[in-house]
């Protein structure tokens, strides 16, 4: 295993562990199962693991098998505050005290904001009081670093890593979303700050291995490196310095071993030219079912009604390149839960996008078609349903 460091010097596994995704039977986590999993992983020196409160059974079934084999102290804890459930300053002790009796530690090494979407989604629980709350958490040693993790655009993402001293943070980044969400500006920004990255969603979600097209499977196939799709996507992102550590939702032994593998043989900076056109092929491949030649640059922006095109229309072709509860999902998430809402359907058809983009992409036609398909009227039915339990 290989080790990069965290904000104060401490070493951190390159393959993190993902417990999101254990098995399960009847509902409840195969707990023997699990068990085996997570023991190999650490008998092969890993030693993040991820996890969050709204994860059903998943902080139950980590503590429970750290405890019994000994070896809370061989490994870090990440768990995440489910700060949108959040309405008063009281309830930030009653939930951190039950991961800590969930988890059967006295601390948590990384505890993460779970699942900011933009500022407003911070300044709630700081109007709580949370920063001192942090503070005297810290001072007592329950907490060793405070970081978030986020779902959003580049700029929110940027605004966030400014609002607060961060110890670390954790992004969705894999080949494919290389300029979506946080992306690399969001990475570079951070790591040029300090702050350890940890990566979710290298393969997102699986579709880098399972759902790839024929030919970008052929491709890899044929390739002379012998790397699987699964080895290229981690590659790639060991590849850059600014990747602290990268999670993997491992529900089999044969997989922690596979990543194991690669994670103690891939290097910083081993990429070459030819295996950056090799992702470019398989980006290709994927990219054909493509409804709009987004590149994401955002010359189309801002839109004067704060629609944020970019993100429509990726989460648009998403619905094609995998599935269209993927994309709905997506979009869902990062535009239905942000304070300052500004849906597709707030557009007025000015025009002033069009004028910008590089691509000449007939945008206000296309965004008819993304609201279409994007907005279905259930999926706004669940956006208001949301939107009431959203405190900010």
């Amino acid at each position: 295993m290989q080790y990069r460091e965290d904000r104060y010097h401490n070493p951190v596994s390159i393959l993190g562990y993902g417990c999101m995704r254990f098995t399960k039977k009847g509902g409840s986590i195969e707990l023997e199962k699990a068990e085996k999993e997570i023991m190999t992983a650490i008998e092969n020196g890993v030693n993040y693991f991820d996890t969050a409160y709204i994860y059903s059974g998943s902080e139950v079934a980590l503590g429970k098998i750290l405890e019994r084999n000994e070896c809370r102290e061989k490994v870090s804890i990440a768990t995440k505050l489910p700060q949108y459930l959040i309405k008063s300053e009281a309830a930030l002790d009653r939930y951190f005290n039950e991961q800590l009796e969930r988890l059967r530690t006295d601390y948590i090494d990384y505890y993460l904001m779970h699942m900011l979407t933009d500022v407003a989604a911070w300044e709630k629980p700081c109007r709580l009081g949370i920063t001192e709350w942090i503070r005297k958490k810290k001072e007592e040693g329950k907490i060793k670093n405070i970081g978030f993790s986020f779902h959003g655009n580049t700029a929110m993402f940027l605004q966030i890593l400014e609002a607060y001293d961060w110890d670390f943070c954790q992004i969705q980044y894999n080949y494919l979303d290389e300029h979506s969400q946080a992306g690399q500006k969001g990475l570079k920004a951070a790591a040029e700050k300090g702050i350890p990255v940890i990566i979710m969603e290298p393969l997102r979600g699986g579709k880098l291995v399972d759902l790839l097209p024929g030919k970008a499977k052929e491709a890899i196939a044929g390739n002379a490196r012998g790397w699987t799709p699964a080895e290229w996507a981690f590659r790639w992102l060991w590849n850059q310095p600014e990747v602290t550590c990268v999670l993997s939702g491992m529900n089999s032994v044969s997989m922690v071993e596979e990543n194991v593998r690669t994670a103690s043989v891939a290097k910083e900076g081993e990429f070459t030219k030819e295996d950056f056109d090799m992702i470019e092929q398989i980006k290709t491949e994927i990219n054909q079912n493509v409804r709009v030649g987004c590149t994401e640059c955002s010359y189309c922006m801002p839109c004067p009604q704060g629609i944020d095109i970019p993100t429509a229309f990726r989460c648009y072709n998403r619905m094609y390149t995998e599935n269209r509860k993927a994309g709905r999902f997506e979009y869902t998430q990062i535009v239905g839960l942000q304070k300052e809402m500004s849906d597709i359907s707030k557009c007025v058809e000015c025009g002033k996008c069009e004028s910008h983009c590089p691509q000449h992409i007939e945008i206000r036609k296309k965004l008819k078609e993304a609201q279409k398909n994007l907005q279905p009227w259930y999926y706004r039915v669940v956006i208001r349903i949301v939107r009431l339990f959203k405190f900010w």
